[in-house]
């Protein structure tokens, strides 16, 4: 399953707020888009933390990041 079908039901399992961002492939290979200091897309980021970049992740490790980081917030 692609990240982006999976992303949303997580959000909804967790309570927690999702943020999918797409644009066309031109806009990432642009001179502007490494300037604002973000992954190389396709990526996944929690927090600041940048999970998994140029590639794809299996619901199951994006979802222990996921309980990862709120067991880490609630610390």
């Amino acid at each position: 399953m692609h990240f982006k079908e999976m992303i949303p039901g997580l959000g909804e399992k967790y309570g927690i707020t999702v943020e999918v961002v797409s644009k066309p492939r031109e806009e990432y290979a642009g001179e502007a888009y490494p300037k604002l200091g973000l992954p190389i897309a396709p990526a996944i980021m929690i927090g600041e933390q940048v999970l998994v970049e140029k590639s794809d992740v299996t619901e199951e490790k994006l979802e222990l990041a996921i309980q990862r980081e709120l067991a880490t917030a609630r610390r």
